[in-house]
């Protein structure tokens, strides 16, 4: 199947880079504000996908997304809500902890959202691309090939090398992971913003987002983390129908279980993001 690609041209100015929603309208409702605090322009706002997942409010978050005018390419959720299937599309490990999860926050997210979104996630593109500070960047969710594929800062150069390679970058931004990260080699450069939706497995309840810069017409970029009202995310969660485990994430900062990384992320559960 072709692959949808959005081309937004040249960018300039500040470029806001997150991933990871998860329908946790506090957070995005945070991250809005610090886009206009620094006076970043809604179409250089832009999401790695999975706008929708294990949070309480999927329906109010797409609402505010589509409101924002932000951009997003379609994560595996999008996909799989748009072509009306029964699971997430997450690629977890079949009877695993992850899988048993999704199959109550999926059909909950389902059953909450409006025709109004379904019609506003469906046409998001696969990947969006755009040239900036001389350099061409590249947007997925998992990697090029395969949405749902999990891709940290551990995961050998050469299968990063091969998303380089086929789509003639020198930039990819990703997402799907979770964990904030960059990878520079070969003059090449992976960073992945993190997610706004789910702590980072570092013991700490603040999310994460990456601001490029392009003073004195350089590449440059930041990680930030992101303070939000996540107090009121986890009592919204208190409702008898999404995953117990996910919503004591949101307050403690540690994922319930380590299913889907690689030792050295295993590894540093608690400890602190790594950047």
């Amino acid at each position: 199947m072709d692959k949808k690609i959005e081309h937004l041209g040249k960018l300039s100015g500040k470029v806001l880079l997150f991933g990871g929603v998860y329908s946790n309208l506090q957070a995005l409702e945070a991250l809005k504000r610090v886009a206009e605090s620094e006076n970043i322009l809604p179409e250089n706002c832009i999401c790695t996908g999975d706008i929708v997942g294990y949070c309480s409010q999927p329906e109010e978050t797409v609402q505010l997304f589509k409101l924002w005018h932000a951009k997003s390419i379609a994560g595996n959720v999008e996909i799989q809500l748009s072509n009306e299937a029964e699971d997430c599309g997450c690629d977890f490990k079949k009877g695993s902890r992850c899988d048993g999860f999704s199959q109550q926050w999926y059909p909950y997210a389902q059953s909450k959202l409006s025709k109004s979104s379904l019609e506003f996630l469906k046409p998001l593109p696969d990947h969006i691309e755009f040239n900036y500070a001389g350099k061409k960047v590249t947007i997925v969710h998992g990697s090029y090939f395969n949405t749902s594929e999990f891709i940290f800062k551990s995961t050998p150069w050469n299968t990063k090398k091969s998303n380089f390679d086929v789509t003639k970058s020198d930039v990819i931004i990703g997402g799907h992971c979770g964990l904030p990260f960059y990878h520079e080699k070969e003059n090449k450069l992976w960073i992945n913003p993190g997610v706004i939706g789910m702590p980072a497995n570092d013991g700490n309840p603040n999310v994460w987002y990456t601001i490029l810069n392009d003073k004195n017409e350089t590449f440059n970029f930041k990680h930030h983390s992101l303070k939000y009202n996540y107090k009121l995310t986890n009592k919204l969660m208190q409702n008898d129908i999404l995953p117990k485990e996910y919503a004591r994430t949101i307050v403690t900062g540690i994922w319930d279980n380590t299913e889907i990384l690689p030792a050295i992320e295993s590894g540093l559960q608690g400890f602190g993001i790594q950047l």
